[in-house]
């Protein structure tokens, strides 16, 4: 009888040399990251916008958001998970807008997140692997290594990318907040019923 290749011998208690199924590892530990969320905090130019700005004839300074991202906002609110948002840019529209969805931690003019990120864990009580952190350019890196669940809009920059542990499929200012908040939320059975 010929030897099939995949036999390491002919003895009967040979075993198949066929690569055994990987138990979805990743996956569970990206559920186990969603499910120890208690709080979320963004940057907004290409996360909570889609990192365009208009420039009107006097000078101001326009940028659109995305209306599904603000209803989840506050519905992760609602369920009592804070929210912070941390941002290199200074923008009154922006502040006013974050306010109205009941966002009371905006962090502006920040060249540096760590220490308005420190801020906010402080004055939630929280840790650092309690956090979601949503951001998309290099500014973002330092606080996407430390918190529990690094994600990014599917149109960040390459070293967001790598280093992140969910990448949503949508693009920055088109959703992706709603994306991760939705799915955090559903994990834990937050999310609201119509």
């Amino acid at each position: 009888m010929d030897q099939l290749p995949f036999f390491p011998d002919d003895s009967p208690e040979a075993v198949p040399l066929l690569p055994e199924p990987l138990p979805p590892l990743e996956l569970v530990h990206l559920f186990d990251k969603m499910q120890a969320v208690k709080a979320f905090v963004f940057d907004v130019d290409g996360v909570l916008t889609d990192n365009s700005i208009q420039v009107t004839e006097a000078g101001e300074l326009l940028r659109t958001m995305h209306v599904r991202d603000g209803q989840a906002m506050k519905w992760a609110l609602k369920a009592g998970l804070p929210i912070g948002v941390i941002t290199g840019g200074r923008s009154a529209g922006v502040t006013k807008r974050l306010s109205d969805l009941g966002l009371e931690q905006i962090y502006s003019g920040a060249a540096d997140k760590i220490p308005p990120f420190q801020q906010f864990l402080e004055r939630y009580g929280l840790l650092a692997a309690e956090v979601c952190y949503i951001g998309d350019d290099l500014p973002d890196l330092p606080v996407l290594r430390k918190v529990g669940l690094a994600c990014c809009p599917a149109d960040a920059v390459p070293e967001i990318l790598e280093v992140v542990d969910y990448v949503s499929p949508v693009r920055g200012g088109q959703g992706c907040v709603r994306d991760i908040i939705e799915k955090v939320l559903k994990l834990q059975s937050k999310w609201p019923e119509y």
